[in-house]
């Protein structure tokens, strides 16, 4: 790999890492246990990106079974954290979605660190940051690609 290419990918780890440790630390500020703080970092990621979770999704991403995954989603859903929404077209089909109070959580939580990071980037130009942003997301859609499990082949009918 070239130097330039483990640069970049030393440094989205390291990103990676920071990034984990605020989800941490927002957790804690929250009251959550760790694997409910990730949870709901996850719920909230998801909504970000327009694709809310499952809770089967959810389960995989975080390695509980679906009892388990259940118990945590009971626990966030009392504590006011994240909602169920059946889907309108398939009403078997659940969706998590954070709260409005989650929300103002992670603004306020997030704030300081949010101005820094701009101000941090406005020393870039705009051409550079499209083109960084094309890479992470290349990057990302990569890492997502191999977190989705391949499903099971087809059994041969014979």
């Amino acid at each position: 790999m070239e130097e330039s290419a483990e640069r970049v990918l030393a440094a989205m780890r390291a990103w990676g890492v920071a990034f984990n440790e605020f989800g941490r630390r927002f957790g804690r500020t929250a009251g959550l246990h760790v694997t409910d703080a990730e949870a709901l970092v996850l719920v909230v990621a998801a909504e970000d990106r327009g694709t809310p979770l499952t809770q089967s999704a959810l389960s995989r991403r975080i390695g509980l079974t679906s009892g388990a995954t259940s118990s945590l989603l009971n626990r966030l859903e009392e504590a006011g954290h994240i909602e169920r929404h059946r889907d309108r077209a398939d009403r078997r089909m659940v969706t998590l979605r954070s709260t409005e109070a989650v929300h103002r959580q992670v603004d306020e939580f997030f704030a300081a660190l949010g101005t820094e990071l701009a101000a941090g980037m406005s020393r870039y130009d705009r051409e550079t940051l499209d083109r960084f942003a094309r890479l992470v997301q290349d990057m990302t859609a990569i890492m997502e690609q191999r977190l989705t499990p391949a499903e099971p082949a087809a059994r041969d009918p014979r």
